[in-house]
């Protein structure tokens, strides 16, 4: 197969890849009343659905990249895929709650194959000069999913029940592995520190499930509570632990070349912070939209889908202005229209609100963060070697696990409200909503610093060229007359 088209297969394997989790995720809420009442579950159980699938995810995501850089991401793609529509299968299948849950975990360790190798076919089958419109087709494609997951699990549940939104799963991951065996993307040079660390990889799943079991419990038990309190020192200590590990050996499980490349640093945490802001400002407005405003579901949505209309449509527009301005200069502007848009939210406690306004403090939001998205991804991707595509799209997918959590974490301590439980039908509205949108809108802001740290514009040349050979620094000087005589190879891609 010749590149243009395996470009294209390339794209829609990875965009369909994406869209399965974002789907099962989004339906997955819909399906949990009705799988409750089915299964005679109770709430404590039904979020051990979701909690276990995200332990078992966030905690493997980087390793799932190494082992896809080692192993290839094709392999990865097509193991993950087929394992996460095996497992959906069976949990349609499943007779008590007790089952739905650990298939449910076994899946997040599917969807952690999976993800990172979604990213990596971009970087491996596009050019690093022409992946920003990839990525926001990805990110566009994303945004669909996420918008479409409620109403067509909706219709599944309403007609053939919450085991529907299961059995959708398999026929669909059968299509995006074959779509994994057509690709053949070429294969990178070996990095030189592809050997897995095994002590490093176990350490680094063990801080991230301590932290996401910690974050996830704050809507119960609160910050300063003993077992939020004891979790964060673990959580600290541990990482304190990974931290002198890493330094002490040759082959860390993040490579020394990404966990000191700025671009793809900052890019993390520009994503963790922002997608905290979103996720959390998401959790405040529905409760206050159908608890306090006394709007039902369909109302609601319909107030919102101006976020997702406008994630669709922006990501084009900010793939168009990242060619043209550089990633600094977009992801500011993103950050920005993000925060102002979340800070609006804030502003809409009266029922006598119109509905344009609010949609229209949406549309803001949803361009903000789907320009954040694309600069960020884009970036953290194209920066990357290609020896180490799997492992940074592995830390980019776990900012995007990490930071909701967070998020919903900081908007119900300052609610009061409870992920697990919904409030009190026709309650008052709380002084902590309006103050709860302006944290998590200073929480987005925070975002202003590392997208400040991001390059001015996108490197070329010389530093494209080195990009593509793993484990050589982007920074390094031209090969030395013995290299020509040693490794013509290389040396005949620099002149190219």
């Amino acid at each position: 197969m010749t590149a243009p088209p395996r470009r294209h297969v390339a794209l829609l394997a990875s965009m369909a890849g994406a869209m399965l989790v974002a789907l099962d995720g989004t339906v997955l809420l819909v399906a949990q009343p009705g799988l409750q009442h089915d299964l005679g579950a109770s709430m404590a159980q039904v979020q051990w659905t979701s909690t276990g699938y995200l332990l078992a995810v966030a905690s493997l995501l980087v390793i799932a990249g190494r082992l896809g850089d080692r192993y290839g991401h094709a392999r990865l793609l097509f193991a993950g895929v087929l394992g996460f529509g095996a497992v959906s299968a069976g949990i349609a299948l499943a007779p008590s709650i007790g089952w739905v849950i650990g298939l449910r975990a076994a899946q997040g360790v599917f969807g952690a194959l999976l993800q990172p190798a979604t990213l990596a076919l971009l970087r491996l089958t596009y050019p690093a000069d022409r992946l920003g419109t990839p990525v926001a087709l990805r990110t566009s494609a994303i945004a669909v999913a996420s918008g479409a997951g409620p109403v067509l699990g909706g219709v599944l549940v309403a007609h053939l029940g919450w085991r529907a939104v299961f059995w959708i799963n398999a026929p669909i991951a059968v299509l995006i592995a074959a779509l994994t065996l057509v690709v053949r993307p070429p294969a990178p040079r070996p990095a030189p520190s592809q050997r897995l660390d095994v002590a490093g990889a176990a350490l680094l799943a063990t801080v991230l499930v301590a932290l996401v079991h910690t974050l996830a419990g704050v809507p119960a038990h609160g910050w300063t509570g003993a077992p939020t309190l004891l979790g964060l020192l673990v959580v600290a200590g541990l990482a304190a632990l990974l931290a002198w590990h890493e330094r002490r050996i040759a082959h860390p499980v993040v490579p020394h070349a990404v966990a000191r490349s700025v671009p793809v640093t900052a890019s993390m945490a520009l994503l963790l912070v922002t997608s905290a802001g979103l996720f959390g400002a998401l959790f405040t407005a529905t409760f206050h939209l159908q608890d306090v405003l006394r709007l039902d579901p369909l109302a609601s949505g319909l107030r919102v889908l101006p976020l997702t209309v406008l994630m669709v449509l922006g990501a084009p527009v900010a793939s168009r202005a990242l060619r043209r301005y550089g990633p600094r200069r977009v992801a500011i502007v993103g950050t920005a229209l993000l925060t102002l848009g979340i800070a609006g939210l804030s502003r809409f406690d009266d029922p006598t609100s119109t509905w344009v306004a609010m949609g229209a403090t949406f549309a803001v939001v949803g361009a903000g963060f789907a320009t954040v998205m694309v600069t960020a991804t884009g970036t953290v991707v194209g920066d990357a070697p290609a020896g180490y595509a799997g492992v940074v799209g592995g830390l980019k997918q776990t900012a995007m696990n990490i930071g909701p959590t967070l998020g919903i974490a900081v908007a119900a301590s300052v609610t009061g409200l409870s992920a697990g439980g919904p409030a009190v039908p026709g309650a008052t509205p709380a002084p902590g909503m309006g103050l709860a949108l302006l944290v998590l809108a200073g929480c987005a802001a925070l975002g202003l610093l590392p997208a400040a740290l991001l390059p001015r514009a996108h490197a070329t040349g010389q530093a494209r060229t080195n990009q593509d050979e793993p484990g050589r620094d982007r920074r390094d000087p031209p090969p030395t007359h013995r290299e020509r005589r040693t490794n013509p190879t290389r040396c005949e891609r620099q002149r190219n």
